[in-house]
């Protein structure tokens, strides 16, 4: 792993933890950002390690919320197989092709796709709406509604 995380634009994190230091059932729901090529994102996305994580959470049936390019961590752990995703759908850019040789059933029209416990999307602007998404499966539709309340959403 990653004693520093090395991300777009300059940003770096240090992780408070690395995986092999956490017990996956301390944990209700896994929400995976995108990242890019130049920040080593797929390399870690489509680990071994990551891929068992991924797996870990769809066989609870725990909500996993991923946003951009992070659906192709899910496509290469295999827990999209044969279901309904989307991914980063910029014109003219390979992602969505990429999901779907890996056995997914892309859905390229729809800017949030869910498929029971599994939300993915097709670009950063969605993160509002994945948050909201997986606000709702954690608590509950009321909870949502007042959260967007507060916030002024309309």
């Amino acid at each position: 792993m990653h004693p520093q995380l090395k991300c777009t634009w300059g940003y770096s994190n240090i992780p408070n933890k690395q995986l092999d230091e956490i017990d996956l059932n301390d944990y209700d729901a896994l929400a995976i950002p995108g990242g890019f090529e130049e920040a080593d994102f797929y390399q870690d996305a489509f680990s071994s390690d990551f891929s068992q994580v991924i797996r870990n959470f769809d066989d609870r049936n725990k909500p996993i919320a991923s946003i951009c390019v992070a659906a192709l961590a899910l496509g290469k752990s295999g827990v999209l197989n044969n279901r309904q995703a989307t991914t980063y759908s910029f014109p003219n850019n390979p992602r969505q092709d990429q999901l779907a040789a890996m056995g997914v059933k892309v859905i390229r029209d729809k800017s949030l796709v869910v498929d029971k416990n599994i939300v993915t999307s097709s670009s950063p602007a969605t993160a509002l709406d994945v948050a909201f998404w997986l606000l709702e499966q954690l608590t509950d539709s009321q909870n949502v509604k007042n959260v967007k309340a507060r916030m002024g959403f309309k």
